[in-house]
């Protein structure tokens, strides 16, 4: 038989075991491209890359050293995310007045979202610590409040073990005392009604604390919290705004604005810069209906709307919620003598400058706030480019939608707005 037709066979089977083994050599390359040239432009441009464009991968974690790791605190339960808020510039506001005006983000708060936060979780240290409350022992917390505090309280009262029962008007937005009912607390309702009133909130959260520890039926003890009379509340931005601001300015701003509901959010941080600033300047933001200005300014607690048959409501004749006084606190008092000045601030103007903020800065907060920025803005204008302002920017918009974001209406795609309307100088 001839040789020559076995000799081919075997050399075919040879070289096809060698291209086979190159094939699979050059394969995955040739697989590479193929797939390369089928990715679609769009997300080669959405990635920001042309199509000829190789991505290197380097590992950055080899440059990490182990000296340059190490433990970190866990905070411990929602008390941890309150405070250390953030301090920023409002841009348009300071581009407007040449000052750099600057908001402290209290609406940023982790366990209520407001400055009330601090104030609540220390009422509620200063009790323990007192022997007044006990954890899970069926203890609980009342409160007079016109939302903010009652939240607060809330949320840190579930964390801690107490029950929070929460008396409030009737006139607050509806928001507010829904999120307390989701939070667990007793929300009582209650006409709006002068301080003498039995039945104004804060008495009846005081009476109803005092029944509850003298009925022997009823488990733990009732705890009438008093933010407005109780010092752990302008002791709380004593040792945590106050420094806080401090820090965050490096020691260098010119004045400190902000409203008064309880007093002690200005009375505390009045007395912790004012020491370290003498120079410094503390204004009173007062919404119309409260008589703080002329407490200021005259040393009387007096307002126009208090006038015989002017006043349309029994508290501070305004939309504005959280704060405004027409009585002396204790808190208040703190830092009344430290206080420089006060600027009046009426329901129209806080409305167009919330809108502001959310027009031109995309800030949406609530009424206090932009009572806030109404009067920061208008120190300003006072002062003078160049000066550093900082003030209090409180809670979210959310809080005020069936109320003052009621009134002020919706945006649209509004866009030119003046400062000048809203100042009106």
């Amino acid at each position: 038989m001839d040789s020559r037709p076995r000799l081919y066979l075997c050399t075919a089977f040879l070289c096809g075991v060698l291209l086979t083994l190159g094939f699979k050599d050059f394969y995955p390359d040739l697989e590479r491209r193929f797939r390369r040239r089928r990715v679609p432009i769009n997300s080669i441009a959405g990635a920001g890359l042309a199509s000829k464009d190789q991505i290197d991968l380097e590992d950055h974690t080899k440059n990490i050293k182990e000296a340059d790791i190490h433990d970190v605190e866990i905070g411990q339960g929602i008390e941890a995310c309150v405070g250390n808020t953030p301090l920023f510039r409002i841009k348009s506001l300071s581009e407007e007045t040449g000052c750099d005006i600057l908001g402290k983000a209290e609406f940023l708060n982790g366990a209520g979202g407001s400055p009330k936060d601090r104030v609540a979780l220390n009422m509620i240290k200063t009790a323990e610590e007192q022997g007044l409350l006990t954890p899970h022992s069926g203890d609980t917390i009342y409160e007079g409040t016109v939302g903010s505090t009652g939240i607060s309280l809330a949320t840190i009262c579930r964390a801690r073990g107490y029950l929070a029962h929460i008396c409030m008007p009737s006139d607050q937005a509806t928001e507010k005392s829904d999120l307390l009912l989701k939070l667990g607390a007793v929300v009582d309702r209650v006409p709006p009604a002068p301080i003498i009133d039995p039945m104004h909130f804060v008495n009846r959260a005081r009476n109803l604390a005092a029944g509850h520890t003298a009925d022997p039926t009823r488990p733990g003890r009732g705890y009438f919290a008093n933010q407005f009379e109780n010092e752990a509340n302008w002791q709380a931005h004593f040792e945590g705004t106050g420094p806080e601001i401090y820090q965050q300015c490096g020691g260098k701003l010119d004045a400190f604005v902000a409203g008064a509901g309880t007093g002690g959010t200005i009375a505390g941080v009045a007395r912790f810069l004012k020491p370290k600033l003498p120079n410094l300047r503390i204004v009173l933001a007062d919404p119309q209906g409260s008589g703080l200005f002329n407490r200021i300014k005259n040393g009387v607690m007096f307002d126009t709307l208090e006038r015989e048959g002017t006043r349309r409501r029994s508290q501070v004749d305004t939309i504005v919620e959280g704060i405004g006084l027409n009585r002396v606190t204790a808190n208040f008092e703190a830092g009344r003598e430290l206080i420089d000045d006060a600027i009046k601030v009426n329901d129209e103007e806080a409305m167009r400058m919330a809108r502001w903020l959310a027009e031109k800065d995309g800030i949406f907060v609530g009424s206090s706030s932009g009572v806030n920025c109404v009067a920061a803005a208008r120190l300003a204008r006072l002062m003078g480019p160049g000066h550093r302002i900082v003030t209090i920017l409180c809670d979210s918009g959310t809080r005020h939608l069936s109320k003052f974001w009621a009134y002020a209406g919706d945006i649209g795609d509004r866009t030119d707005s003046k400062l000048i309307d809203i100042l009106g100088d």
